[in-house]
């Protein structure tokens, strides 16, 4: 059964939902019983075996869960006699069957049902005589790994995220990020480790996850890591907020036989699940522009109590907007480079504002200038926009490290690949483009090659757009076709970090007296020193590269020759434009064109309406 039919199929329960649930309420019927059938399939092949094993060491006076956890391969076990189709056995005990198969799981499966408050809906079913219908329709579908693999899945949870929370006005997008959005930012984050990705290397790695979601990010990790090298182990970690979504990534991570501990519910700005652990990777996708006032109290008292010994040290951005804590907090958590080795690199999807909201001396602009002075920003990818389920605005990855390899060092390499996409045959959501394949590949060749490029787009004679070339530093671009003409867009670009960086100055003039002479200072230091007017004050931002006296009688004392600058005042800022480096201005059309055309087309509907007058 393909993912399609499956999500059609589980979707269908609703139709017996109807009318006794709420349309915002199915969610909490559907996703918990398409994990407890999911898990129930696992089980089934090793179910005979584990009661054997159950009755044997009970007689023993042994406790049974490590020899049982040995048995079924996966993180949990069930030591009821029933399973989900023996349940429907006795139609008038289906609830108290029900109820002791769930209390037949290990612990930790337990915990999952109880995220869902499953036992409420459990109740819901049996008042208005729908637990037997419901727990049918799951009964009669095989959700083994055999049929389904972890990744069919994963997308089939997503799917019905997305539709509850259309249904119930959520944003959807919260829970979960686009697989091929997924998949670019693994690529990107392995690239560069030979060691990871070679067969055969016994390799041991952690990625981790601080917005885990129902868990998509660490599973296409893993699965991307072990079709490259299946020798590699990778241990996976996470934290998630939300008990729905927390619930189905734990039920995803007990299924692969990680070690669901790792799997950590709560907020992890106010509460860190993983305090003083480092990882090898790490990946996340933080909400965008929502703000962080819940938790205001725990953060600034982290960032004012501990400093650069806590994770918020460089600064805190204004509290409309959290996503760049969350980028702190993956900087903490960044294993460091011992004689060469060791080292993360991550990446995190961000919105626009992080690359340059806030002037010299905020929040936002400290965090940026202690990533840049401190080269941990390999690159930055420009996604296409209407590319994420809850939102249409322009997306981008940052790729972050401290172990930058030798070439990369002292710079960053800007890719604008928002011209990357193909149009979706069905819209999702604010979801209307993708990335396709070779979309992902070409900008993981551009960003492992460290390569700059450009874009050549080729027109023929009527406008219409026939091929698009991708030409490298060095490379000869495509001659434009007979009649037709050639656009050239820059495509990736590398800076210095110091490009970023400029130093805000202070400009004053001097106060004037209603006869026009400067007003002097009477006491203090101020004595006999010209007064400030601060209706004329002004700034300025003076590029890092140069020099301030010489950009300051170069652009402002032929204008303004009674200014100077206010010393204490000057603040050194970064901010990344990212639009600017890759902006290319055409030129608009010539005015006779344009008011040949307005002719034509008035001469146009003179003659129609003349017709119609005929």
């Amino acid at each position: 059964m393909n993912q399609a039919a499956l999500s059609s199929f589980i979707w269908s329960v609703a139709d017996l939902l109807r009318g006794n649930f709420k349309q915002s309420d199915y969610g909490k019927v559907i996703l918990p019983f398409t994990v407890l059938r999911r898990m129930d399939s696992v089980l089934a092949p090793t179910k005979q075996k584990v009661l054997a094993e159950v009755g044997k060491k009970q007689a023993a006076g042994v406790n049974p869960a490590p020899f049982l956890l040995r048995i079924t391969k996966v993180g949990f076990y069930n030591t009821c006699p029933m399973d989900l189709r023996a349940v429907l056995g006795d139609q008038d005990h289906v609830k108290q069957n029900l109820y002791a198969y769930l209390d037949g799981f290990s612990p930790e499966a337990r915990d999952i049902f109880e995220r869902f408050d499953f036992h409420t809906q459990v109740e819901r079913l049996a008042k208005d005589g729908l637990l037997y219908l419901v727990a049918e329709k799951f009964a009669n579908i095989d959700l083994h790994p055999d049929r389904v693999d972890n990744a069919q899945m994963g997308h089939v949870f997503e799917e019905l995220i997305r539709k509850f929370a259309e249904l119930s006005n959520e944003t959807a997008g919260e829970h979960f990020t686009p697989r091929e959005v997924i998949r670019l930012m693994v690529n990107l984050i392995f690239i560069e480790d030979d060691d990871v990705l070679t067969p055969g290397n016994a390799v041991v790695r952690t990625v981790y996850d601080p917005t885990a979601g129902t868990g998509g990010m660490l599973s296409v990790a893993a699965e991307h890591l072990l079709a490259h090298n299946p020798a590699a182990r990778l241990t996976l970690s996470g934290q998630e907020l939300n008990n729905e979504s927390y619930a189905i990534c734990k039920a995803d991570m007990l299924i692969r036989g990680q070690p669901v501990e790792n799997i950590v519910p709560g907020n992890t700005l106010s509460e860190d699940g993983h305090a003083q652990r480092k990882f090898d990777y790490m990946l996340s996708n933080p909400p965008f522009g929502v703000e962080w006032k819940k938790v205001e109290k725990q953060v600034r008292a982290e960032h004012e109590q501990k400093g650069f010994d806590g994770r918020f040290g460089p600064g805190l951005p204004r509290v409309s907007d959290g996503s760049m804590l969350f980028l702190l907090h993956l900087v903490s958590k960044m294993a460091p480079v011992v004689d060469g080795k060791g080292g993360s690199r991550f990446g995190i999807v961000l919105n626009g504002s992080p690359l340059f909201t806030g002037g010299a001396g905020s929040g936002e602009s400290e965090i940026r200038r202690y990533l840049l002075e401190n080269d941990l920003v390999e690159a930055i990818i420009g996604l296409p926009t209407d590319m994420f389920y809850n939102t249409g605005i322009s997306t981008y990855v940052w790729i972050v490290s401290n172990k930058k390899p030798q070439w990369r060092r002292g710079s960053v390499q800007l890719i604008d690949a928002s011209s990357f996409w193909q149009k979706m045959r069905k819209s999702l959501g604010s979801k209307r483009k993708e990335m396709g394949e070779a979309h992902i590949a070409e900008v993981t060749r551009l960003f492992g090659d460290f390569a700059e490029a450009d874009l050549i787009t080729l027109f023929d004679a009527d406008g219409k757009e026939i091929a698009r070339h991708i030409v490298r530093e060095g490379q000869v671009a495509p001659d434009a076709p007979a009649g037709g003409k050639a656009r050239r867009v820059p495509l990736s670009r590398r800076f210095k970090n110091e490009a970023f960086g400029y130093t805000t100055i202070t400009v004053e003039r001097p106060l004037r007296d209603d006869a026009g002479n400067i007003v002097l200072g009477q006491k203090g230091k101020q004595k006999g020193q010209p007064q400030p007017d601060s209706s004329l004050r002004d700034t300025e931002n003076v590029p890092l590269g140069q020099d301030i006296d010489d950009y300051f009688k170069r652009e402002v004392l032929p204008h303004a020759p009674d200014a100077w600058i206010d010393e204490a005042k000057s603040k050194v800022g970064y901010e990344i434009p990212f639009n600017r480096h890759f902006y290319v201005f055409v030129p608009p059309r010539p005015l006779e064109v344009i008011d040949a055309e307005l002719k034509e087309v008035s001469a146009r509907i003179m003659r129609m309406l003349g017709e119609l007058a005929e």
